[in-house]
């Protein structure tokens, strides 16, 4: 039987085998990468570690297979980051030369590493807090997407959260119907080079 559960500590790597197996617009990236670890440093690990209060996890019999991680106050978090969680990995990894969108999979990942995003202030001061949802096959389409972000959203509502965003492609065509579905307003589109969408959610006091 299917739960959501709090995220802990031991959850780390199932976070990042799944952020790695939904990695290509939701289907799996596994033979797009040759280093297995970076698409989960930058979409996943900060979440668990700097903030695992915001974290649950979709667990069955299986194992830990979906996950809802995010932020609770995105711009402090982003603080976190650039403290926190990019030196250690820019040591690590080297920046590549070119730009982003003519790198390969690993190297295009080692350059967000270098050079981060930082979401606008347009779209955190109305909706302070962001969330990244991820399952595997077995649990999509069966309705585990609106209860994982019913309790996200719930979380972050009961400590005081106004309202939350998240930033999804447009090839993640299923991602977008989703969220669509669920509520979500599309509160802001960016057309190429991004090719991406803002969506956000009040939460009514």
């Amino acid at each position: 039987m299917a739960q959501i559960r709090p995220y802990r500590a031991s959850d780390r790597d199932a976070i990042y085998r799944i952020c790695l197996e939904t990695g290509l617009s939701g289907k799996d990236a596994t033979h797009l990468y040759k280093d297995p670890l970076l698409i989960g440093h930058i979409y996943a690990g900060p979440y668990g570690t700097l903030e695992p209060e915001s974290a649950f996890v979709l667990e069955d019999e299986a194992g830990v297979g979906g996950y809802i991680l995010g932020a609770f106050d995105t711009h402090a978090f982003e603080k976190r980051l650039a403290a926190e969680w990019w030196p250690r990995l820019q040591a690590e990894y080297a920046n590549p030369d070119g730009a982003a969108q003519d790198l390969a999979y690993d190297d295009r990942m080692r350059w967000l590493i270098h050079n981060p995003s930082r979401t606008p202030r347009r779209v955190t001061e109305p909706y302070p807090s962001h969330l990244h949802i991820d399952m595997v096959p077995r649990f999509q389409g069966a309705g585990w997407g609106k209860r994982l972000i019913d309790a996200w959203l719930g979380a972050m509502k009961a400590r005081g959260s106004r309202g939350a965003h998240l930033g999804v492609g447009f090839a993640n065509e299923r991602a977008v119907r989703f969220y669509r579905t669920y509520g979500f307003i599309e509160h802001e589109r960016l057309d190429a080079p991004y090719n991406m969408y803002w969506f956000a959610t009040t939460l009514n006091s």
